[in-house]
């Protein structure tokens, strides 16, 4: 097509996700002609207004492999745009060592955040080539820095220099008693890696014996160091016998590591710690209680504190069946998916860490494309421990719906683009999907089309290596919680549940006129693409707030994250604090699921007294790729709200079972739900009838969960046909 081609689809794209697909076209086409030419085209698009085209530039020059587009790329590195310095630290990853560019990255990672880790991800790939230039570098750095945060990202980035050259300093550090804990703990974990020198066990040993702080640290450093010679260091389909047909139980592990997951799903809501917590839970319990299911253990790695990890480890290694938990150890205070990408490096010890101690685990599922997945595909690749990936368009829906309501320009890309860091994220789907042995989909409209368009996958091609497999709900915890709410709004109104005397309360609180009114109900994180704060303000603002009161369940009210605090500032700019209970606001933070489920069939079946019957379930999401919660307020018989794309229009029958509408646009959606309550007011209960088989015939967890197991061992088969082609030994 050539450059000059290629560069006028990036300018003349439609939309900015096609855009951002082109720009991998232009990349191709600048390595396939690395001519004075293709970099006037480039120089020219970098000193443009257009951030995308200016961003695509910078890709294309690493694809040159030519020393002029290197020496420009790494000039990029001092660049006044902020978006440009991040892309050109990531891109440089892409080309041999430059000297003159090690300084300033080592400048950005000791910045930290995001540009950090891709500036610290270029280090570790020069490192292979240029160990020494880099230890010096950053032993030079270290020399002018006090501040303990950049002194340990730069103590971390010395720690991915595999040759020996690093290995003194870190000695160094880790057991200077003046360094702060922060920085020797950085050291201490990276000396974990290390095992070709000499001495380690010993000094990491007397650590552990001082205790304090640096203790725990010191001992799981030591157990990275142990080699585990009891256990086989091949990959897991390696071992499997090849002509031996019949079933062996297997393992699986997955990951989402921005939640605090529990059996008791205690954390959901809070935080991160959304439908994906509560589906792992149910998924992992469905997995081991399915009859003929070749998964017998299961492992469901999230964060956690630094004490329980070790507890984990010994409990992983000593289990071999049931659905166990894996902690990895990030910093106490929880970071939101966003901002999580600088713990890449220890977030990658940790999942190592865990697999290493399962032993045989046989095939890792990721669904994220964050710092989890981006970590856990190394690991695995490391191993030998085939993925499976769950395909979902994000964060290019997201892109789509911003660049629709006007939220999102090419203009004002990269700024965008420095918070949400949205062009990575795309090009880490697209690699996690072609590096994943097998990909899952969720069933939404024109599907194939859809992939295709928005995330570049043909699903067409080697379509035996492509599922759609719906998401499934618990439909046990939603009847119970239906026949208790039924119960509790009958005629001796004595609450079956705890979970309904706490929503009595609640209602209870509001002023006399509000009480009576039904609900609208909305359950899910306080994050700006779940739509909590824009569902508020275009109840708050509409005739909808006079029709009924609004539930939002969701959120850490008591100690909220950076994203929470953006949502709640918004609520109360809507809705002061004060004026809650006399315009009909309840906001009780996060609850766990079956509380929540109770909460939304009180919805359905009213309270005496206290809310009327035919509330309704509104999901105000930017976008949502199945729609967990959506699925359970159908099962409970309430009519939902729901957005127009996505998992939610391939079950929700428009104007019977709920209404789909554009969520981001605030007038559409008061629309929407306007019909919504006419319709709930109809109390027909053939239609929560039809709500509830629909759930009931394709959406249960046990449904997910036996289309699901026969794709794991067929992977892990797959691996171990490949094994014996290649001559592996078994």
């Amino acid at each position: 097509m050539g450059v000059q081609t290629a560069m006028d689809d990036v300018l003349d794209a439609p939309t900015i996700v096609k855009a951002l697909l082109a720009a991998d076209d232009l990349a191709f086409e600048a390595g396939r002609d690395p001519s004075v030419r293709t970099l006037r085209v480039l120089s020219t698009a970098l000193a443009g207004t257009d951030d995308i085209a200016a961003i695509a530039a910078v890709h294309a020059l690493a694809e040159m492999h030519d020393d002029e587009a290197q020496r420009q790329l790494a000039a990029l590195l001092s660049d006044e745009r902020p978006f440009i310095r991040e892309h050109a630290a990531w891109a440089l990853g892409q080309s041999l060592p430059r000297p003159e560019a090690v300084g300033r990255l080592l400048a950005l990672v000791a910045a930290g955040g995001f540009t950090g880790m891709l500036a610290q991800h270029t280090i570790e790939r020069w490192s292979g080539h240029a160990s020494d230039t880099i230890a010096i570098g950053i032993e030079a750095a270290l020399l002018g820095i006090t501040d303990a945060a950049p002194r340990a990202a730069l103590v971390e980035t010395l720690g991915l220099v595999t040759q020996p050259v690093a290995a003194r300093l870190l000695r160094e550090v880790a057991s200077d008693p003046a360094e702060h804990d922060a920085v020797r703990a950085t050291a201490i974990a990276a000396l974990g890696q290390r095992r070709d020198t000499a001495g380690l066990e010993e000094e990491l040993g007397a650590l552990l014996a001082t205790g304090g702080p640096l203790a725990p640290i010191a001992r799981l450093a030591l157990i990275d160091l142990d080699p585990m010679p009891g256990a086989s260091t091949a990959p897991p389909a390696f071992r499997l016998s090849l002509p031996d047909r019949t079933p062996r139980a297997l393992t699986v592990a997955q990951l989402f590591l921005h939640a605090d997951i529990d059996p008791a799903l205690s954390a959901a809501g809070a935080g991160d710690n959304g439908g994906i917590a509560t589906l792992l839970v149910r998924l992992g319990d469905a997995l081991i209680a399915t009859d003929d299911c070749p998964v017998t253990r299961v492992l469901t790695l999230s964060r956690g504190r630094l004490g329980q990890s070790t507890v984990d480890l010994l409990q992983l290694a000593g289990t071999p069946t049931g659905h166990l938990y894996g902690h990895i150890p990030l910093p106490d205070e929880p970071v939101a998916s966003a901002a999580a990408w600088p713990y890449r490096v220890a977030a990658r010890r940790g999942i190592r860490r865990i697999l290493r101690a399962a032993v045989d685990v046989d095939v890792l599922h990721l669904r994220m494309a964050d710092v989890g997945s981006l970590a856990a595909a190394d690991v695995a690749r490391e191993l030998g421990i085939p993925t499976i990936f769950t395909v979902a368009p994000d964060p290019h829906s997201v892109i789509q719906s911003l660049q629709d309501s006007g939220a999102l320009t090419r203009a004002r890309f990269g700024e965008a683009d420095l918070r949400e860091h949205f062009w990575f994220r795309v090009r880490l789907v697209k690699e996690l999907a072609a590096s994943a042995s097998h990909t899952v989909f969720f069933p939404r409209p024109n599907l194939v089309d859809e992939m295709q368009e928005l995330v570049g996958i043909d699903m067409t091609s080697r379509s035996e290596r492509h599922t759609v497999v719906a998401e499934g709900v618990d439909l046990a915890v939603i009847d119970r919680a239906v026949v208790q709410a039924r119960t509790a709004a009958g005629p001796a109104a004595t609450p079956a549940h705890n979970a309904f005397a706490e929503l009595e309360a609640l209602l209870g609180c509001l002023d006399a006129d509000r009480r009576g009114l039904p609900l609208l109900v909305s359950v899910g994180r306080l994050h700006r693409v779940k739509g909590m704060a824009s569902l508020v303000e275009t109840w708050a603002r509409s005739p909808l707030a006079d029709r009924a009161n609004l539930l939002i369940i969701g959120g850490d009210l008591e100690n909220p994250s950076r994203d929470e605090q953006g949502e709640l500032d918004r609520i109360a700019a809507a809705v002061p604090p004060h004026e809650r209970a006399r315009r009909g606001l309840i906001l009780p933070g996060h609850r766990p699921n079956d509380v929540a489920a109770r909460w939304m069939a009180a919805a359905r079946f009213g309270m005496p007294r206290l809310a009327a019957v035919g509330g309704v379930y509104v999901c105000a999401s930017l976008k949502e790729e199945f729609g967990l919660a959506v699925l359970e307020a159908m099962a409970t018989g309430l009519v939902v709200v729901a957005p127009d794309g996505g998992g939610p229009a391939t079950y929700v029958d428009h104007g019977d079972t709920g209404f789909l509408t554009a969520t981001w646009d605030s007038d559409r959606l008061a629309c929407a739900i306007a019909a919504a309550l006419d319709r709930a007011a109809d109390a027909d209960e053939d239609r929560a009838v039809r709500a509830r088989e629909v759930v009931a015939s394709k959406f249960t967890i046990q449904a997910m969960a036996a289309t699901l197991a026969p794709i794991y061992a067929s992977v892990v088969a797959q691996e171990a046909e490949l094994a014996q082609a290649t001559r592996q030994p078994a």
